[in-house]
């Protein structure tokens, strides 16, 4: 591994002070030292080496204003913003140009939430640095802070025209359109930005995702395809290939594209599933049945494998093969809603009734507030002769969907079962006012209702009257 000579000299000190400290004798470090070696352990986490280092160095140091602006930033870090104030007042009276002391300053505002302090600060320290770019970055933050992201884009945009190669910077600017809503105009911005720095991989790649976001999947394939070029082990930018060439039904591309994730990264789950989806729409089933099959077995929590899996053999009719995959998934986990759906839709399909009223009755219970999961479970409770049932359960969804008329359909049926005509002619009335076209519900789920006289007049009298 090559090293330049300034990670060279680091390593150097790095060496000097952990041997210095495991023979406790006492080796001089210039003050620059000392910051690197600090500012290192502070960046690995090790806070009480970072505290030893600075301790040595300011013995040795005590004038130097880098040390004490290293101490500046671990009393931040550490919470103890007034101390930070009072030794950063200190530092002002003897270096009032120091753009570092501004931006400290600007950090403990920010930490209590003094936003707007923090940005003049900031606005200040432009005065007298000359790297513009990190500090717009910072003002950039603030007003993200604030909400404020019209200006916060402003900033990010400055930040990048100091520095074109700010990748934070990028991000956020991508972020502060996506907020607003903008997204055409954050192609137009990335179309400008590519101009000046056409290998950015990560330009690249975010204009594929706003791309793809618009619907627009061949501009999106062709983006994240250049991002690859650019970066040959960029997972994430295959993946999204992977995804965008699915919607233009390129399937056998997107598949190449996933497996290229595979290749560069250990497998994921998600990365299976798509290449089983996408050799379904091939006509591969074995191929497909396969990937599904690995998917779970990489991620046996991740859900859309179990579903995949089931689908797949309810699309086949396989009903017995899709309850023993479904009950397998429920055995993992018994509170998620789409397996209980499934359970559910499945026993129906074997016209196992009871099991189907129980996977539709828990589906409901654990928040599937899907009209057609409500629809299917009063419909097994009317095949079960639950009327009463029937007509609670329907009552409890029309909280959630009122003025639909499969609901009023349903209620009208389960109470002329019931032999309840006023209230059945009501919501007979409620459902041919909200829709009459389809009256048949009444025929297809609650023949015996349908062929009463009372019933036959009732509906006649209402398209006559329209």
């Amino acid at each position: 591994m090559h090293f330049d000579h300034e990670e060279e000299d680091r390593n150097l000190s790095l060496s000097k002070f952990e041997s210095m400290l495991k023979t406790n004798k006492v080796l001089f470090f210039d003050s620059e030292e000392f910051e690197d070696i600090i500012l290192h352990y502070l960046d690995m986490g090790k806070a009480n080496l970072a505290k030893k280092a600075l301790k040595l160095g300011l013995e040795q140091h005590p004038k130097s204003t880098g040390l004490k602006l290293v101490q500046v930033e671990m009393m931040i870090y550490d919470e103890k913003l007034d101390q930070a104030e009072k030794l950063l007042n200190e530092l002002y009276a003897i270096e009032p140009t120091n753009e570092e002391i501004y931006i400290q300053k600007a950090n403990i505002y920010s930490k209590r939430d003094k936003h707007e302090t923090a940005v003049d600060l900031l606005k200040d320290a432009l005065e007298f640095s000359d790297d513009h770019a990190d500090i717009y970055n910072l003002i950039g933050m603030e007003y993200l802070f604030m909400d404020n992201l019209e200006l916060a884009k402003i900033n990010f945009i400055k930040c990048l025209e100091e520095d074109f190669e700010d990748q934070s910077g990028l991000y956020n600017v991508v972020y502060c359109f996506e907020f607003l809503d903008q997204n055409k105009e954050a192609i137009d911005y990335l179309k400008t930005y590519i101009d000046r720095n056409p290998y950015s991989e990560i330009a690249w790649h975010q204009s594929g995702r706003l791309y793809y976001g618009l619907k627009e999947y061949e501009l999106a394939a062709t983006s994240f395809e250049l991002a690859t070029y650019i970066d040959e082990e960029f997972v994430g930018a295959y993946m999204e290939r992977g995804k965008a060439l699915e919607r233009l039904k390129r399937y056998a591309e997107a598949i190449e594209s996933y497996n290229q994730t595979i290749e560069l990264d250990d497998p994921t789950s998600y990365a299976l599933l798509r290449i089983g989806k996408c050799h379904e729409k091939l006509g591969n089933k074995a191929e497909a049945l396969k990937y599904f099959n690995k998917t779970v077995h990489e991620d046996p929590l991740l859900d859309k494998g179990w579903i995949a899996i089931t689908d797949f053999y309810v699309r086949q009719k396989n009903y017995q093969k899709a309850l023993y995959f479904v009950n397998k998934a429920l055995a993992i986990d018994d509170q998620n809603r789409m397996y209980w759906k499934r359970f559910a839709t499945i026993n129906k399909a074997m016209n196992h009734i009871e099991e189907a009223e129980v996977g539709y009755r828990k589906a409901v219970e654990l928040g599937d507030f899907e009209l057609d999961t409500w629809l299917f479970w009063v419909d097994i409770m009317n095949i079960m002769g639950e009327n009463n049932n029937g007509i609670l359960t329907l009552i409890q969804a029309l909280e959630y969907f009122p003025d639909q008329y499969q609901i009023e359909y349903r209620l009208a049926g389960f109470h002329f079962l019931l032999n309840e005509e006023e209230k059945g002619n009501f919501h007979l009335n409620n459902a041919l006012r909200l829709n009459s076209k389809h009256v048949t519900i009444v025929k297809e789920l609650y023949p015996t209702v349908w062929d009463r006289t009372s019933v036959q007049d009732y509906i006649s009298k209402h398209k006559k009257s329209k």
